[in-house]
């Protein structure tokens, strides 16, 4: 499937969540540890997202190639610092094409989106909740892959006017319904909180007075990170962290 974080606090240098941790993204896309039988490497291409701290909208730069592979990326993210990330390493479901369009962050405006995991039976279990989409939604699918129709249906919802939360719950109960099994770990920030779902895959937050950091796995070590139960979701800010039952959110 693949791995995913989001960040937010005082301002951190992008590499230190790509590269310089212990077990930052760039080792978890060759070396993850707990994939849950959803594939053993993510090399389907990379995309990291930050907000610049003036008010504007994320600067996003993605690729199809693996993460390590890109020459350009350790200077860039050495170089950049941000108080509010998403990064994704991919790997692609069998099936889905590997272009760079298909590489999460998904964006629009100041929300960023990820999807870890799959969608079972994919096109034709969630036919249904495709169809009530805008045609042109639709048609502009960044990629015809699961997790490009996953966050055209939340930005649906957002477009409305629902809270993240309620947004992206809706998004995973909806999906569930339509295509049982499915894997559903989303990630979705706008850089000033992180609203994120567990269904089928691990995820980890480590949280304090100042930042908070989602990851599907600790980037580093230490008792400060906190397992995020499966069938739940996380709505986090650097003042303060919930996590609920997806039924009850």
């Amino acid at each position: 499937m693949c791995r995913h974080l989001a960040y937010l606090g005082p301002p951190v240098s992008l590499a230190r969540l790509l590269f310089d941790a212990p077990h930052a993204l760039a080792q978890q896309a060759w070396a993850p540890r707990d994939m849950r039988g959803g594939g053993t490497i993510n090399a389907d291409g990379f995309g990291v997202a930050w907000y610049p701290g003036d008010g504007a909208d994320p600067v996003r730069y993605r690729s199809a190639a693996p993460l390590w592979s890109d020459a350009a990326l350790p200077a860039l993210a050495a170089h950049t610092r941000s108080g509010g990330v998403l990064a994704a390493v991919r790997s692609a479901t069998v099936g889905m094409p590997v272009v760079e369009t298909a590489a999460a962050p998904f964006a629009e405006g100041p929300w960023l989106f990820s999807h870890n995991g799959v969608v079972k039976g994919w096109p034709d279990s969630v036919a249904g909740p495709a169809a009530r989409l805008p045609l042109r939604d639709l048609l502009t699918l960044d990629a015809p892959t699961d997790s490009a129709l996953l966050w055209a249906l939340v930005r649906d919802r957002l477009r409305a006017g629902l809270p993240a939360a309620k947004a992206l719950a809706e998004t995973v109960t909806e999906v569930s319904a339509a295509a049982p099994g499915s894997r559903l770990n989303l990630l979705l920030t706008d850089g000033r909180q992180i609203v994120a779902s567990t269904a089928g895959h691990a995820l980890s937050v480590r949280a304090d007075a100042a930042s908070v950091l989602v990851s599907s796995e600790p980037i580093d070590p230490g008792p400060a990170w906190q397992a995020v139960p499966d069938g739940h979701l996380l709505v986090a800010a650097p003042s303060g962290l919930d996590i609920t039952a997806l039924g009850r959110s």
